[in-house]
């Protein structure tokens, strides 16, 4: 397991991006990012490339080459690249951007196949495990799907009026999706495959924290769900399929575990394979490994100098 990139904001020195042996700790690589902070990386499937999302540009790099140039810069974007996600055969790329749009990329040239439009800074995308739907949202408080096959928006939701939804994750067995937003709220809809398209069926919506909520994802076996908040946690929810009946008030899902010990805002996580274990990103500079079984840091990454916001994780136990 190795935990394949960690990036830095900017500030007065370089963005980095590290490159861990996970269980060893050991720094292998270092590659300066002059032009931006790094907001967001992303492995391709074949974890040949790492895509780094900053300023308006991605790059991408090989991941074995000792090459610190970028093999490919897509360029596009006028504001911060807020979110990025490869197709499963990396095909294509898609990219979520402050300068209100959603775009597709062709990842072998570089070039823009698609752009969608939210009309204001859209904050995280994904790609719906059918490779025929992306889902993204917004500043606004919009969650959107987009029908790939019919070139247009399929759903839209709203989770809660006027609030910024910060992150979305959609289960790798295509059954949920999950959005988080700056009021600390999940919200969580069951999609069910009909012979007309999706349907978006809610499930349930819960307070998971105090404060603003940075990230949320879901584990590759789909039974737990990992929020990182403003608030110096993580914390790790049970997925139960208990959708709240009419009339009832709506049910918070099991809280299996607080991750403390962060000192400042958690930007950013990423599971194992197995996901027996979770990787967290901070603004105290460090990176920590997450056993969650026993809820133990077993492993503490430094090295940045400044805060850590965004994490990759290339599991050695994946099929490669």
């Amino acid at each position: 397991m190795i935990i394949r990139a960690l990036a830095n904001r900017r500030g007065a020195l370089v963005p980095q991006r590290r490159f861990w042996e996970a269980l060893s700790g050991i720094c292998s690589r270092t590659i300066q990012h002059q032009d931006s902070q790094v907001n967001r990386l992303c492995i391709s499937p074949d974890k040949r490339y790492l895509a780094a999302a900053g300023n308006q540009v991605v790059k991408l790099y090989d991941i074995k080459s000792t090459n610190p140039s970028p093999v490919l810069t897509f360029e596009g974007h006028t504001g911060n690249i807020t979110g990025v996600a490869f197709h499963c055969e990396g095909k294509w790329m898609v990219t979520s951007s402050e300068d209100g749009t959603v775009k597709i990329w062709e990842t072998r040239t570089g070039t823009i196949q698609r752009s969608y439009s939210h009309g204001c800074p859209a904050n995280d995308v994904v790609i719906h495990p059918n490779q025929g739907e992306i889902i993204s949202c917004d500043r606004s408080g919009y969650v959107r799907v987009w029908d790939l096959a019919e070139n247009t928006c399929a759903h839209e939701l709203t989770p809660e009026a006027d609030v910024s939804v910060s992150s979305v994750t959609v289960a790798s067995d295509g059954t949920l999706l999950c959005a988080a937003n700056n009021s600390g709220n999940v919200f969580i809809w069951k999609i069910e495959q009909e012979y007309n398209g999706t349907r978006m069926v809610p499930v349930t919506h819960f307070s998971a924290h105090k404060e603003y909520i940075t990230r949320i994802l879901l584990s590759p076996d789909v039974k737990k769900l990992a929020t990182c908040s403003a608030d110096h946690t993580a914390k790790i929810w049970e997925i139960k399929d208990s959708p709240s009946k009419p009339g009832e008030q709506p049910k918070a899902l099991p809280l299996e575990a607080t991750l403390t010990g962060h000192q400042r805002w958690v930007w950013d996580c990423a599971f194992s394979a197995d996901s027996a274990y979770l990787v967290t990103a901070c603004s105290d500079h460090y990176a920590r490994l997450w056993e969650l079984h026993s809820q133990q840091i077993i492993r503490q990454y430094n090295g940045h100098h400044r805060g850590a916001v965004c994490v990759a994780l290339n599991d050695y136990s994946e099929t490669r």
